[in-house]
């Protein structure tokens, strides 16, 4: 279903993807929007267990593109130093594809805004709780789950030769 990657030589290990989209603070997730064209919009999450997850408001062009298709794709970028002598970049990106599903009852909600509060604010839970709870109270906050189906991870040729002491 999903395409090998073309210049294998530059793929990343599952574990350093995983790490990648671990530690990033925001990527960009892709879903097929209004009129069938795409809609690319960057958010903050985290990534747990072979799941994407971030918390959003409750109606608006992400929520109903999720609903019509839940295909979607995250990408997000570690590196991208520009190399203008050379005319290239050293980059490193990982690209997950996946099902979404909005989460909308509690439990699922205090859970996933634990994770949010945990990677984006760790030195404020009393304030995280607090605004959690509120959120909730109101009706104003959505999550989402993304069960990630494929990963790819790819550096460019110039971080090859800094991995391997330029002998590329």
């Amino acid at each position: 279903m999903f395409r090998d990657m073309r210049r294998k030589g530059q793929q990343l290990t599952v574990e350093e993807s995983e790490k990648i989209l671990s530690e990033a603070t925001h990527g960009v997730l892709a879903v097929t929007g209004d009129g069938g064209f795409p809609y690319a919009v960057p958010v903050s999450h985290v990534y747990k267990d072979g799941k994407i997850y971030f918390h959003c408001a409750r109606q608006g062009h992400k929520i109903d593109a999720i609903k019509n298709n839940p295909k979607v794709s995250f990408c997000v970028v570690s590196r991208d130093d520009v190399m203008p002598r050379e005319r290239t970049t050293a980059y490193i990106s990982v690209i997950a594809f996946g099902e979404a599903r909005i989460v909308d009852d509690e439990a699922g909600l205090r859970k996933i805004a634990g994770l949010v509060g945990e990677k984006y604010s760790r030195d404020f839970p009393q304030e995280c709780k607090k605004e959690t709870d509120e959120v909730i109270a109101a009706g104003t906050m959505l999550c989402v789950e993304i069960t990630v189906l494929h990963l790819t991870g790819k550096c460019g040729k110039e971080v090859l030769k800094e991995r391997r002491g330029n002998n590329v």
